[in-house]
Order: structure tokens, then sequence, then C-alpha cells
């Protein structure tokens, strides 16, 4: 910071008082004392500035360099407007020590060199004479503060919607089963109809088989609407696993047999490859059973005209594998990176929910998911569940892709969980 001449002439006077000796000394101290500041000055995280009178700069440590994107052998002895012109530097110098006290810290938002939010506080450096006044600029980056207080917020309004959605789908799903049940009973009164109309031989039997035909109808859209309400449910509000000692291969069967009649109607074939002995592993098994019934009814889809869905069971060092793999129409590239997002989906009477809560299920066991697929040969997908249950629930991630070992030219594989 330059110096005025008053403070030159009252330091000539004093130094006039010493002898060489301990002149020198004076200035060995003087010189270590610099030398600490520096060192402290260079160490610390939050940025310093030095602005004299004139709002000009007179140093700046690293942290200050980087946060503003200046070097001070380039910019000394400029105004300090220039990065900080957000603050009215000619009032704040003038300002006497009173009026100091009413100053308050500012946050600026900087796009240069990189995007970044900082807080500034300026301290006044009163000297002997108003000509050497000067102030001291305190820069603290506060971004990562910004980003989790905008990450609370949004959570805050995510929950809300969550809380809202949830009481709507579950105001929609009463009046469902109100219908659900009436058309079973109109049905019930249509199939009574027919048979008096065939005991006495009258006509209209044409016309009570369309009104059967019509309940059906819509009897099937309100079963696909409460599906979608009860996978919209398990997406928004997971429950944790309830673990317990489970057969695998149990599992399985019991959600084949639910699918029997779709798998008869879809002229599809399952073939179950499994080794003669498995291990009982500790699951949810209902949980399960919904990935299953997910993957499954997605391979279904993926071959409207029939096929083939070989699963396969196995068991590794750690993980109790199940492969699921469709002879269907294939995942696009283009779609392969967002199979696990919610609501993404290819399918026209799709939630795009079935696949994101198997992911999740696989993740609150501690498994992880491969998928692999090749356009117009079919998509696998294959589970693995710890033999034991871990302690690290695997974090979430973007798919990131890689080869399979068994995978074709055109077949990719990706593994979602790697927490």
């Amino acid at each position: 910071m330059p110096m005025k001449s008053g403070f030159v002439e009252r330091l000539i006077e004093r130094l006039d008082r010493l002898d060489p000796e301990s002149l020198q000394s004076h200035f060995l101290r003087l010189a270590q004392d610099r030398g600490l500041l520096e060192m402290v000055f260079q160490s610390i995280q939050e940025g310093i500035l030095v602005v004299d009178s004139d709002g000009n700069l007179d140093y700046a440590n690293r942290a200050a360099e980087q946060f503003l994107g200046f070097t001070l052998e380039s910019e000394r002895g400029r105004p300090v407007s220039r990065y900080l012109g957000e603050m009215d530097w000619d009032r704040i110098l003038s300002l006497d020590t009173q009026e100091w006290s009413k100053m308050v810290a500012r946050e600026i938002e900087m796009t240069y060199p990189v995007q970044r939010f900082l807080t500034f506080y300026v301290v006044p450096m009163h000297q002997d004479s108003i000509d050497s006044r000067g102030a001291l600029v305190i820069l603290r980056d506060v971004t990562h503060e910004r980003e989790q207080e905008a990450s609370t917020l949004e959570s805050e309004r995510i929950n809300a919607v969550k809380l809202l959605a949830a009481g709507v789908a579950h105001e929609i799903g009463n009046p469902l089963n109100a219908l659900n049940i009436h058309l079973q009973l109109l049905d019930r009164e249509v199939g009574k109809m027919r048979e008096d109309s065939d005991n006495s031989g009258a006509a209209g039997a044409e016309d009570l088989d369309y009104l059967h035909e019509l309940t059906e109808v819509a009897r099937t859209e309100v079963a696909r609407l409460d599906q979608v309400i009860t996978q919209f449910l398990q997406a928004i509000r997971p429950t944790k696993p309830e673990r317990a000692p489970e057969q695998i291969e149990v599992l399985l069967e019991d959600t084949l047999a639910l699918l029997k009649q779709e798998v008869e109607n879809r002229s599809i074939s399952i073939e179950i490859e499994r080794p003669e002995k498995l291990p009982r592993i500790q699951v949810d098994g209902g949980q399960i059973k919904q990935v299953f019934f997910n993957i499954i009814r997605n391979a279904f889809q993926a071959m409207p005209d029939g096929g083939q869905l070989k699963i396969v069971l196995f068991t590794t060092d750690e993980y109790f594998g199940i492969s699921f793999r469709d002879s269907g129409v294939g995942i696009p590239p283009e779609e392969f990176s967002r199979v696990f997002e919610p609501y993404h989906t290819t399918k026209s009477s799709g939630s795009g929910l079935g696949l994101m809560i198997v992911q999740r299920i696989v993740q609150e066991h501690g498994g992880q998911i491969e998928l692999m697929s090749k356009p117009d040969t079919g998509t696998g997908f294959t589970v693995l569940l710890p033999l034991a249950e871990r302690s690290i629930r695997l974090l979430d991630a973007k798919p990131t892709r890689r080869k399979g070992r068994d995978s074709g030219p055109h077949e990719e594989r990706t593994q979602p969980n790697q927490g």
C-alpha cells in the first residue's frame, strides 16, 4: 500500500532515534513477521484482498486469485471494483469507525473463472491519517452450502409432492375398487340373464354376450389402472425389506404360478435351469417376488408374438444369481441408458415404474442388476442377491456400459447399481 508523506516523515523521525544495531534488529524482526504472515495468508482457504484508500488492489493471496481469476502481479494497483463492483467503494473507504459497525457481509455469484457463490466481508484498516486508510476484504466460497440448501429445498418440495400424490392415488383407488365390485355384480347379473334366456329359449342371447364383453373390457381397464396405482405407491413410498430365510426357487415358482394364464395366452415357453442344491438366503420374500413379477412381465411384453424365456439360477462366492433371458425385440441403443429411469417407457400402456421398483428393491437388499440387450435378439436381466446380508447399502449410480463376456458384437451390458 503506498505510504503518504505524513507517515514517511514520522517513520524517518523514529528511525533517527535508533542506533544501527537496533535498526537492523527491528528490520529483521519485521521481515520475519512479514514472512510468517505471508505464509499464513497463502495457506488459508479464505481469500484475502488488501485495498488502499483509493480503492485499488494492493495485495491478494492465492485463494483470492483463484476465486476472482487473476494474478496479483498483473492486477496490483488496479481498481478492486473490476471484480467486486457491487460495493460502493468510495463510500466504504470514507466511513468512520462507528459507521463500520453497520456494514454487513455481502453474497455474490461469480461466473468467471468458474461459477461459484462468494460471501465477502470488508474490514477497515485505519491508520493515523485519512489518506492512509484502506480495507481488508475476506472472501469465502459458499457454493457447497448453497447447493446443500437448494438440495434440501428440492427434497422438501419432492416430499410434499409425494405426499399429495399418495393421497390422490389413495382417493382414486377407493372408487376403482367400488367400480370393480359393481362390474363383477353386473357381470353376474348378465350371466343369470343368459341362463334364464337359455332355459326359456327367448331371443337376446347375442345382446347378453355383448354386454358380457363390455363388462370384461371395463374390468380389465379397472384392473390395469389399479396396477398402475399400486406400482406408483410402491415407487414413492418404498419400504425397507423385512428379511427372512427364503428358497429363491420357491419364490420364483410362486411368481410363475400367478402368470400361468398369461404364459398360455401369449404362447411363451419358459425354460428353467438350476443346480440340484441351492442355499436359503435372507430376503424379503414379497419384495423379491415383485422383482421377479416385474422382470417377467417386462419380458412378456417384449415378446408380443410369443417366444422363449430362459431363467437360470446359480451361485457365486458372494451372490445368488437369477438370470432372465428373453427372445424379444431387445432394447434400442438410444434407450439403453434410460431403462431404470422413473416414468421412462417405450410401451403405449406402460407406467415406466416397473424396472425402477426392481432396481430399488435389489439395491435395498445390497444386490446388483446386470442388463444385457441386443436389438432384435433379446434382453437379459441378471439379479445378484448377496449370500450374506451386507451392512452397507449400495448407492444409486447412473448405468455404466461395458461389454459382457458373452455379449455379441452389438450387445451392450450395464451394471447400474455399482454404488
